[in-house]
């Protein structure tokens, strides 16, 4: 079983990336938060979980152990398989799943692509007492995976959402026009403008 890769990276597609190593090239499928951690040249070091089926072998990558680990238990969850598991990491940071699943917020967890309501339940259920691993302290959380967004802000990332981008790249661009305009012009932005100004800075 592969438990980790050392190589160059070679490709990065929407979700995946070809890493070579000894002349081999390994298709490993990541998260949008680990594909953006990629160098666009040199040497890699992931994390690998391996899943054996009997129709594939597939290969998860992670650069952050942290989100290996939290992706392992996700996996555990009755009906969460490694496909659903990394989209729900492709949505939401290790910080964000955590307080969601520790604070019981199904609808959070609802609003990730393909988790429905009885999954987001299970999710709480099954792994409210299994996260203490992910730094909480405001000293280990980044300010941008800490902050919550406003409502206006939950709706431009919806619509971004509803054409087609992922929750991850949507929150993405909702933050950079966050930080660029300060927070107090921000929270006085309509949905509208917003959006807008989402949608330039994905272009």
């Amino acid at each position: 079983m592969i438990a980790s890769l050392r190589g160059e990276v070679l490709f990065v597609d929407a979700d995946q990336a070809v890493i070579e190593v000894g002349g081999v090239g390994y298709r490993v499928r990541m998260s949008a938060a680990g594909l953006a951690g990629l160098p666009e040249s040199g040497e890699v070091f992931l994390h690998v979980f391996t899943s054996v089926r009997e129709d594939a072998i597939e290969l998860f990558g992670f650069t952050d152990p942290d989100e290996k680990r939290m992706f392992v238990l996700l996996n555990s969850v009755s009906g969460v398989g490694p496909k659903l598991a990394l989209n729900i990491l492709s949505g939401a940071s290790c910080a964000d799943l955590h307080q969601a699943i520790v604070g019981g917020d199904v609808a959070a967890l609802t609003r990730l692509q393909g988790v429905g309501k009885k999954t987001a339940e299970r999710l709480c259920l099954e792994l409210k007492d299994k996260l203490d691993f992910v730094p909480q302290s405001p000293a280990d959380v980044p300010a941008a995976a800490g902050r919550r967004l406003p409502p206006v802000a939950d709706d431009a990332v919806s619509a971004l959402v509803n054409l087609g981008y992922t929750q991850a790249a949507a929150r993405a661009a909702v933050d950079a026009v966050r930080e660029a305009r300060g927070d107090d012009a921000f929270s006085g932005m309509g949905v509208e403008e917003l959006l807008r100004e989402a949608l330039r800075s994905m272009a």
